[in-house]
């Protein structure tokens, strides 16, 4: 193991000294307006990097060389599926949110129908955020948790109490720095550790090459041999069944990345909060269209590194998720593999932080705002910093629950958000692209989608990547039937 005291005083450094400039860079926060939107003065360039820091994190650097490690390149096709799904939401949701004075991305719902389908939505979408980013601090706590394997503390503790201790202590680091600085401080700091992202893998590509039988290219060979270069799936297996169940055909993967990233995109209060940020619709789609390449070139990046560890480790029996963080551990040179893993832990803390922000202002402006207009600018600031510190403890409750979980964890994690996605983007749609719907109609149609959901994750084997445009489908499809046939007398 190449992982030493000096890796550890590496890391405790860096991560004070990167809490320290995201509190520094903040500066004052003297209302709501400060706190959750950056005063809407943050460039667009640096919420593009905030936003590609904030959706991959710890899931790409953690479980994407796992899944190519265990798989193929399949996964790449989603990502242009992604970057479609950017340009309509620049074009057709983005618009909706810079008419009048909008908090969060459920506040255009309140207007469109009525405040009880603005209070259904922001809910459903905190219940969703709080497991899938549950899930993300897990997959942030597992280096620190193998790290901890190796001292002392393994021999008075069980694994499953040092993956505990690990999301804990990641937590609250992490709120320190959220508490002081609010979203400004969180994207700055995104946007430091995105390039450090990129610095590790390659960094990680370069010491890989070293270990390697005829280096990177022996590496690609043997790589291609195994069917670790497979991009597209154009098979039909099995029929219709076959088709449907199969997460990385071609079809599957563009069509359900696409919807996928509409909805993330466009009604996920974590990415619409930085979006809006920007304070115009202009610098707004500028941000959001650009991440869509810069996701493409990180995920084949993270792939590429994927294979050539199956290659380093002869395809060993190892868990997906500990792939790429025991190579760190185990073969980084010393200094080095302490830089990447506090790059890691500081990158995967900005996406946590984001969490507890788009969840805080959620609250805050859905749910605390509209009932308590004689709030002063300070008891705001109070009751934000509360409510994120709140949200910080479910959040660690949430990483626990999914600690047993064997699944690879960003499938895990986007699957939880496909389970909703498509019902709250459907509901969208209606308020959009269509006049006639009324909060009567909205509501059973959101419902109906939600509802189909819930039947076609438990009782059939529809992959993952359908989800969000079959729920999508149905709330459309719903609403504009009942509006046609449910109409005031």
């Amino acid at each position: 193991m190449n992982f030493t005291f000096i890796d550890i005083i590496i890391i405790i450094v860096y991560l004070g000294g990167i809490t320290w400039f995201g509190i520094k860079v903040a500066g004052k926060q003297v209302s709501t307006k400060d706190y959750f939107l950056g005063g809407q003065k943050i460039p667009w360039w640096v919420v593009c990097f905030s936003i590609v820091a904030t959706e991959t994190s710890s899931l790409t650097f953690i479980s994407i060389p796992g899944l190519a490690y265990l798989t193929n390149l399949n996964f790449l096709q989603i990502t242009l599926g992604y970057f479609l799904g950017r340009v309509v939401v620049a074009w057709v949701i983005l618009p909706s949110y810079f008419k009048g004075e909008l908090g969060t991305a459920y506040t255009f719902l309140a207007n469109r129908f009525g405040i009880p389908m603005k209070n259904l939505a922001s809910g459903v979408f905190m219940l969703t955020r709080l497991a899938a980013d549950g899930v993300r601090l897990f997959a942030t706590a597992i280096p620190l948790a193998l790290i901890l394997k190796e001292t002392f503390i393994a021999e008075s503790l069980t694994n499953e109490w040092i993956y505990i201790i690990s999301i804990i202590l990641i937590a609250l680091v992490t709120y320190s720095y959220t508490f002081a600085g609010g979203l400004k401080s969180v994207v700055w700091m995104e946007v430091v550790q995105l390039f450090i992202y990129f610095i590790g893998a390659i960094a990680a590509i370069i010491v890989v090459n070293r270990y390697l039988s005829g280096g990177i290219g022996g590496g690609m060979t043997e790589a291609f041999k195994a069917g670790k270069y497979e991009v597209f799936n154009f098979s039909v297996d099995g029929g219709f069944k076959g088709f449907i169940s199969t997460p990385y055909t071609f079809i599957a993967s563009v069509l359900g990345g696409a919807f996928l990233s509409m909805a993330s995109h466009g009604i996920d209060q974590l990415v619409i909060q930085r979006l809006l940020a920007t304070g115009t619709l202009k610098a707004s789609r500028k941000a959001l269209v650009t991440t869509g390449g810069i996701i493409i070139f990180q995920f084949a990046l993270f792939l590429f590194l994927g294979s050539l560890l199956f290659v380093f480790y002869g395809g060993a029996d190892i868990k997906p998720d500990e792939v790429f963080p025991r190579f760190i551990i185990e073969e980084m040179p010393t200094g080095l593999s302490g830089l990447i893993i506090a790059a890691l832990f500081a990158a995967a803390m900005s996406t946590l932080s984001s969490s507890i922000t788009a969840l805080g202002s959620t609250t805050m402006y859905d749910y605390v705002v509209p009932y308590y207009k004689k709030l002063n600018k300070t008891n705001e600031i109070i009751i934000s910093r509360l409510i994120t510190g709140i949200w910080c403890l479910l959040l660690i409750g949430s990483a626990i629950l999914f600690m047993q979980s064997s699944q690879v964890v960003v499938e895990l994690a986007l699957s939880i958000a496909s389970f909703t996605y498509g019902g709250l983007l459907g509901t969208f749609f209606l308020g959009v692209l269509f006049r006639k719907p009324q909060i009567k109609h909205a509501i059973p149609a959101f419902m109906a989608g939600i509802i189909v959901m819930i039947y076609i994750i438990l009782f059939t084997s529809v992959a993952w990547t359908w989800y969000t445009l079959i729920g999508t489908m149905v709330t459309v499809i719903t609403g504009l039937f009942l509006t046609k046939f449910w109409r005031t007398r």
